[in-house]
């Protein structure tokens, strides 16, 4: 089993297969892991859709053995949108992050992810929850 987080999408347990620095997911797990779907037109998530470069199809797309399956190789979508992508083969886990012009925006807004995390008395607390107030955050790591 693979673990994929794909751009702040809720963790997806999938039976993905790894080959190398490619990620094959069956077509039709393809909407629940990322948003995403094969169509015939490309790829599309919502009204976006990114057509497969031509000549390049067989780095993004393969046919199954499974008659209607396809494989599609999340890796390569993701180098194709310039979205960070990072593994740990250890607990195979694959992680996908925004790309890079959501990225940029949020970098210009000067405006911090919102985030939840518990306080030390177990109470939730949001960081929308403090928008227009001044906020003074602490982050360590033993690392």
């Amino acid at each position: 089993m693979t673990t994929l987080i794909y751009a702040g999408r809720p963790p997806y347990r999938t039976t993905a297969t790894a080959a190398g620095d490619d990620l094959w997911l069956a077509s039709d797990e393809l909407a629940a892991a990322t948003g995403w779907k094969l169509e015939p037109q490309g790829l599309c998530q919502g009204d976006r859709c990114v057509r497969i470069p031509h000549g390049h199809e067989h780095e993004l797309v393969r046919e199954t053995q499974r008659q209607g399956s396809r494989l599609v190789n999340v890796a390569a979508l993701a180098r194709l949108l310039e979205q960070p992508m990072l593994r740990d083969d250890a607990h195979g886990v694959w992680y996908v992050g925004d790309a890079a012009p959501a990225r940029r925006a949020a970098t210009r807004s000067l405006q911090a992810p919102d985030f939840t995390l518990p306080d030390l008395d177990g109470r939730l607390h949001s960081l929308a929850d403090y928008r227009g107030k001044k906020v003074f955050l602490v982050s360590w790591a033993s690392w």
